[in-house]
């Protein structure tokens, strides 16, 4: 599985949608098994139509707060809505790269009224794990500059270009991929192949939305490690239930039947939510699916929501 890199850019790809979800379709037998009960998805305008159905909502970042940078039109007025409404309100993501005070600073500075609580990410999943992993020096996926005190008191080396530091470390943390390139992925898996090793990753995204297309996500390269390797991977994050584990600590005791996952991506907001014993709403107009037919690929997958909604 490989994708080409756009032009002037590392971290952005030359992929459309479609190819993206054959990617995650072509590594299902590495994602939880649908569970859905909805033999056909009902269909909404926005949020607001299934409020009253609803204590909880777990909301995705990319494709439902926001694309990239730019918040989505609606988002922020829709979530001081349900928290007027008296709603709990969530942000459920798989951002790894900024630890979730820095996200917390993103998401105020575009408008949304989130505190620190209300912040649930696939990183701090991670890290929730690492107390277990003691004694291990990490070789880690991140930029040079990457903040990774939160990830608590382990040893580590950001992999960057030379040879030997994929040699020397006892395992590796796939965290941001920002500034990662061929030849680093190459190294990687040449040293896996050679010695296999753990393999952690705090982002199980593929690709995510962008105001110009897609990223390719840490996921992307677990996989691609996996299928040349046969190193498993372990993933912290949608579509998995640890991160849902996470956000129920953060909420306490509650209804699970009460509780909403709204996403744009099927195989990760949609699944995960399966996962995790809740319900699950996809966006239509904004992230992954925007301007492509969604009930085709529901129908491909076979992963059904219980609700499309059009927009926030």
């Amino acid at each position: 599985m490989g994708f080409c890199k756009g032009a002037g850019s590392d971290h952005l790809i030359s992929i459309s949608a479609e190819e993206a979800f054959n990617a995650y379709e072509a590594v299902r037998h590495r994602l939880p098994i649908s569970t859905g009960n909805a033999s056909r998805a009902e269909k909404v305008e926005t949020l607001a139509d299934i409020a009253d159905r609803f204590d909880v909502f777990l909301l995705d970042a990319f494709g439902v707060l926001n694309i990239g940078e730019t918040a989505i039109p609606g988002a922020c007025v829709r979530v001081e809505s349900l928290k007027a409404a008296g709603k709990r309100v969530l942000v459920v993501s798989n951002a790894a790269s900024l630890p979730e005070t820095e996200l917390l600073k993103k998401y105020n500075s575009l408008g949304f009224s989130f505190v620190l609580e209300d912040i649930v990410t696939s990183r701090a999943t991670l890290a929730a794990a690492m107390p277990d992993k003691k004694g291990t020096r990490w070789g880690v996926m991140a930029a040079s500059s990457a903040q990774l005190d939160d990830l608590g008191d382990m040893r580590f080396c950001v992999l960057e270009d030379d040879p030997q530091a994929f040699q020397l470390v006892d395992g590796f943390l796939l965290i941001g991929s920002a500034s990662w390139t061929e030849h680093r992925q190459l190294m990687l898996e040449d040293a896996l192949s050679e010695r296999p090793r753990p393999v952690l990753v705090a982002n199980p995204d593929i690709v995510a939305p962008r105001e110009t297309g897609f990223s390719a996500e840490p996921g992307h390269f677990a996989h691609r490690l996996a299928d040349l390797t046969g190193v498993t991977p372990e993933f912290f994050g949608k579509p998995f239930r640890n991160i849902f584990d996470l956000a129920f600590e953060r909420l306490g005791t509650v209804d699970k039947s009460r509780v909403v996952m709204v996403g744009d991506s099927l195989h990760t907001d949609i699944l995960g939510a399966q996962a995790a014993g809740v319900s699950s709403a996809l966006m239509a107009n904004f992230g992954f699916f925007a301007g492509h037919d969604i009930e085709r690929a529901v129908a491909a997958s076979g992963i059904v929501p219980d609700f499309i909604v059009e927009r926030p």
